[in-house]
């Protein structure tokens, strides 16, 4: 499983920018301003062959001091409870501050790996700086220029030290690999289809997920069998019922709080990131009188990043008044966010009436095979080449790129290579037309793909 690196420390001191850095794009708003960063972020990267997920926990800005100072305790208290390896953020140039003290004070009782680091040392100069911090009693400091990548390297290679090698679902980031001649993942030791589907029960607080759960693993169920050695608040069981048979892992540690705050936010995202990666398939609840929100894109964009299958449940869609086209334009205002992976089971469903229950068990069960599906290199070419003649490849700087044959790779989830003589010269639209093509003819609906262009 993926470790997890939560970037904790009083705003402004650069976690956007260190963030960005570490995930290898821009997904993170940098400004000089305190407190730019209000809503999580996260993100993955790998170095050196090691995969990890990253925590942006940001700052609270407020006008009174006190609110202030609680905030960043509880939002380092969390990153605390669930992180691998976190990084305390510090600014050489401001020097020590007393909220430093109050965050590292908490991180020295923590029994979690903390890499104390100095940001904003842009030159030998400031590298004296930094010795102030050997107050804090966090061992090593490591010097770094977040904006410039400067001393990045060496924090790296703390960070991942202990962290396994990427062996199963590799795939690098198209900022750290941006030609389209892109590496296609390693063929895996164990097929992902001789094992019982792992769906995951995900999604924003008060969406309904314990009450599935609950519905699901009740009196009803034929065999709940606890599988020791799962994470703290995941519950893996064995379900079986009306033929269907997977394993369910249940989140329902995010428990229904009577008011929704940042922190219980955080708190989300940092456990989706444990079951998403755990899963084959996740089952990502929607509360339909709110609506899809920017935590729920979150989500089904970390489980699209992780080339996981996604049913989307929208629950008490009983309580929704409803009018002619109510149905059809909440899915079409879902399709719309989620482009362009829009190819995507959108179940209605009421939790409290047990509606469409079953079909949201059993799709997301037909998803795991979809995602499972082999196909074979005589019929790929033999559907897909004809297509491709009569639709080649636009004509790039002089250049005919001609494809001579496909294959899919053997990986857990759908990823195909084609062959061809300038495959630097594909761009993302074929590959996005490629796609459609696949999945029109034999259906993988709910599944991300992969499509990678290799020389001949």
């Amino acid at each position: 499983m993926t470790n997890i690196i939560a970037i904790v420390g009083r705003p402004n001191v650069g976690k956007s920018t260190l963030f960005n850095r570490l995930c290898g794009g821009r997904e993170a708003i940098v400004d000089p301003t305190s407190g730019v960063t209000r809503d999580r972020h996260y993100g993955h990267g790998d170095w050196n062959g090691k995969n990890y997920s990253v925590i942006d926990t940001g700052g609270y800005v407020d006008q009174s001091d006190d609110i202030f100072e609680d905030e960043i305790k509880k939002q380092v208290k969390l990153a605390i409870d669930e992180s691998d390896v976190i990084l305390f953020l510090v600014d050489s140039k401001e020097g020590l501050t007393s909220m430093d003290e109050d965050v590292a004070q908490m991180l020295r009782r923590a029994k979690k790996r903390v890499l104390l680091v100095a940001n904003k040392v842009d030159s030998y100069k400031n590298v004296d700086d930094i010795h102030v911090f050997h107050a804090l009693g966090l061992g090593d400091i490591y010097s770094i220029a977040a904006t410039s990548g400067s001393g990045t390297g060496d924090l790296m290679d703390e960070i991942v030290r202990d962290f396994p090698v990427i062996t199963v679902e590799t795939h690098r980031n198209a900022s750290q690999n941006p030609s389209n001649d892109e590496s296609p993942p390693q063929p895996q030791e164990n097929d992902a289809s001789d094992e019982l589907p792992k769906i995951a029960i995900v999604g924003r607080p008060n969406a309904g997920k314990s009450s599935l759960v609950n519905i699901l693993l009740g009196n009803e169920r034929n065999i709940v069998t606890p599988i020791p050695g799962t994470t703290r608040d995941s519950i893996h069981s064995h379900y079986q019922y009306y033929g269907l048979d997977f394993i369910l892992i249940d989140t329902a540690g995010i428990r229904k709080k009577a008011k929704v705050t940042e922190n219980v936010e955080f708190y989300s995202v940092m456990r989706a990131i444990r079951s998403i990666e755990s899963s084959d398939v996740c089952i990502l609840m929607v509360d339909a009188e709110r609506g899809f929100e920017s935590q729920d894109l979150n989500i089904f964009s970390l489980i699209e990043k992780n080339h996981k299958g996604v049913v989307i449940l929208v629950n008490k869609w009983d309580l929704i008044e409803k009018e002619t086209n109510t149905h059809k334009t909440f899915e079409e205002n879902i399709r719309d966010q989620i482009k362009p992976f829009s190819d995507v089971p959108v179940i209605f469903t009421s939790v409290l009436t047990k509606q469409r229950i079953f079909k949201a068990v059993e799709t997301a069960v037909q998803v795991f095979k979809n995602r499972s599906k082999k196909i074979g290199t005589s019929v790929l070419n033999d559907y897909i080449l004809p297509i491709i003649n009569e639709m080649p490849p636009p004509v790039a700087k002089g250049k005919y790129v001609r494809i001579k044959y496909a294959m899919q790779l053997p990986t857990a989830f759908p990823s195909f290579a084609f062959f061809c003589n300038h495959p630097q010269y594909l761009k993302e639209p074929y590959k996005r037309f490629l796609e459609n093509k696949l999945r029109e003819k034999f259906d993988f609906t709910g599944v991300p793909m992969e499509i990678y262009f290799r020389q001949k």
